[in-house]
């Protein structure tokens, strides 16, 4: 990201307070959940449905929220189990618990079919979720998928950093969590920093339940292969950085080419969030892909 872009980091509500939107709760599984829903051109727009990842929360996608409504788009935002404001997780969450939550989510909305976007375990969850459900989507954007197996040392190092950000969220603690995910720390605004602080001491808040898929066995058990690229059932963007913890711009070359009708979009100067880092090129390349597949 240019020093242009980034001195243009939006806050969430820059993005979404001239666009017709509600802030609200519905009960999805029994769980009160957290959901930003932006309205589309027109009430039978195609709805696009984002998923967060490990820890996350609706405002990771605050530098997309507006490139998908400006183009037509219904944009629905939640925040699953034990993450950001829906409420808290009592055991330790695995795929099945966010594709189940998902769903209700979706019955809960009356959305029959959506292009889903996930990024990090928000790519997880779709990569599992499609083959399941083919019926209720159109298309898939894995940004930086999660959930393969690795032995990679990055993760303790997350366990770490995460660990120290809920038991002490300072806002340099909570900075550094965010800095395992987001290449250029001048890249972190104060206000992401803020609202995962505030999260992060919410009464109760457990990152173990929340992060439980860190765990090797739990993590093993519910592992992304290859075989899941290949099962994608619908069309499919990936997107991939030059700086990706799990892979190299090989790597993830080589994941999309395992899809049956996949796109790859390459972003540089980012991590583990493109559509945080790279934004303007994320949106641009993401927006033709569902306008294509609409």
């Amino acid at each position: 990201m240019s020093g242009a872009e980034r001195a243009h980091l939006a806050t969430l509500w820059e993005e979404i307070a001239d666009l017709e939107h509600t802030l609200r709760y519905v009960d999805a599984g029994g769980y009160r959940t957290r959901v930003l829903d932006i309205a589309g051109a027109s009430p039978k727009a195609q709805t696009v449905v984002l998923a967060s990842g490990t820890s996350g929360h609706i405002e990771a996608w605050t530098q997309n929220v507006r490139a998908f409504a400006q183009a037509g788009f219904r944009v629905v935002g939640y925040d699953y189990p034990g993450h950001g404001y829906t409420a808290l997780a009592d055991h330790p969450l695995e795929i099945r618990d966010y594709e189940e939550h998902l769903l209700a989510l979706l019955d809960a909305l009356g959305l029959d079919r959506v292009h889903l976007a996930g990024e990090s375990l928000g790519g997880w969850l779709a990569l599992k979720f499609a083959p399941k459900h083919p019926e209720r989507l159109r298309t898939v954007i894995l940004s930086a998928p999660g959930g393969r197996v690795i032995g990679e040392p990055q993760l303790d190092r997350t366990q770490s950093v995460s660990a120290k950000a809920v038991s002490e969220p300072t806002f340099e603690n909570v900075k550094k969590r965010l800095q395992v995910v987001i290449h250029d720390p001048r890249n972190i605004t104060d206000e992401l920093v803020r609202v995962r602080r505030a999260i992060y001491a919410r009464d109760g808040f457990s990152m173990a339940n929340v992060s439980a898929l860190r765990e090797p066995e739990r993590r093993w058990r519910n592992r992304v292969t290859d075989d899941d690229f290949s099962a994608v059932p619908v069309p499919a963007l990936m997107v991939w950085t030059d700086n990706e913890p799990t892979g190299d711009e090989a790597e993830g070359e080589r994941l999309c080419g395992l899809i049956p009708d996949g796109e790859y979009l390459l972003v540089r100067g980012a991590a583990h969030w493109p559509q945080w880092e790279g934004a303007a090129e994320f949106n641009a390349a993401a927006v033709a892909f569902l306008q294509k597949h609409a």
